[in-house]
């Protein structure tokens, strides 16, 4: 194995743009970690986020981007579960690069007969997107949610998740083409935000109720606006920012527009409150075992188009899940 090899460094805070191509020291695995070597790396809008300083707690740099890939573990350490041969999956930092160290409990067997690439594409959107629609926003049969940038990789996930879970579904997109991928993925209602007031809609096709639930990863205005698109005491589940403005809501208007608020991050979940993760995750691979979580093929760019895929979602130029192949 090379001492070095081809990793995705941010070298600033200043976006994606200043992303650069280069070598870096091939990582040694501590003990409880295994080393993987990257055969697909999923990208996600953290990554975006990341890269302009926008996300709480990024890192610093220069640091390696990605959070999430799909492998085959090439070296273990001492109290580490998996041997070399094992093809996995799973989430993490440094991600694009040709090699990861990571540990063993943040890795998941990768499911019979899913490419690399379906590897990559699960974990953060699939986990993601039924722990704001169940653990946190607990969904039931015959409630509604309306679900904002609905073609993305969460958005489709999360639709399709919803659809399976009993729930009518409303998605919001910036156009016609990605509302019928999102129909395609078992969306009810559609709503280009682009020339429709979301909020007029969702009050419109529910007689003036409100769904039940709202995923939000929008803030800002679209935040603030969810309070309306929601039933009183309804649920809105917080999972991003993608415009990175601040929104506030005071305990008065609280009182008087009852909605319960919580905010979803898988890596805080999986630290913070294993007791909550460990079902999901069971709940989930039960999902997959049944083939009813069975990601699509994810649009692929090679490791050195990092800069440009990572251009092209975020400008809303993309749909599903995009991943990079080292």
């Amino acid at each position: 194995m090379a001492d070095t090899m081809q990793a995705v460094v941010a070298e600033s805070l200043s976006g994606v743009s200043d992303l650069r191509i280069g070598k870096q020291p091939v990582p040694e695995p501590k003990p409880g970690q295994v080393l993987v070597r990257v055969k697909a790396a999923g990208i996600n809008y953290a990554d975006v986020m990341q890269a302009r300083g926008l996300y709480a707690g990024g890192p610093k740099p220069p640091y390696i981007a990605g959070v999430e890939a799909a492998g085959e573990v090439v070296e273990t350490t001492e109290g580490s579960s998996l041997k070399v041969g094992d093809q996995v999956m799973g989430y993490g930092v440094s991600a694009f690069a040709e090699y990861i160290a990571w540990p063993a409990g943040n890795l998941l067997p990768l499911p019979d007969g899913w490419t690399m690439e379906q590897g990559a594409a699960f974990p953060v959107q699939w986990l993601t997107a039924y722990g704001c629609l169940k653990t946190v926003g607990r969904l039931q049969e015959g409630d509604s949610v309306l679900i904002h940038a609905a073609a993305g990789g969460v958005g489709l996930a999360a639709t399709k998740l919803a659809k399976h879970l009993g729930a009518k579904v409303f998605a919001t997109a910036s156009s016609q083409e990605k509302l019928e991928l999102a129909k395609a993925h078992g969306a009810d209602e559609l709503i280009n935000y682009s020339t429709q007031d979301f909020v007029a809609e969702v009050k419109a096709r529910t007689e003036g109720q409100g769904v039940d639930l709202v995923l939000e990863m929008v803030g800002g205005e679209t935040f603030e606006r969810n309070f309306r698109a929601v039933k009183p005491y309804g649920r809105i589940v917080v999972f991003g920012s993608a415009t990175a403005k601040q929104a506030v809501i005071d305990n008065t208007t609280l009182i008087f527009k009852p909605v319960e608020v919580i905010g979803y991050h898988l890596a805080v979940m999986a630290q913070k409150r294993p007791d909550l993760m460990m079902p999901c995750l069971g709940e989930v691979m039960q999902l997959v075992r049944k083939g009813i979580i069975n990601p699509e093929p994810p649009t692929t760019f090679p490791l050195a188009d990092a800069v440009r895929a990572l251009s092209d979602l975020e400008a809303r130029k993309t749909t599903g899940k995009l991943v990079l192949i080292p």
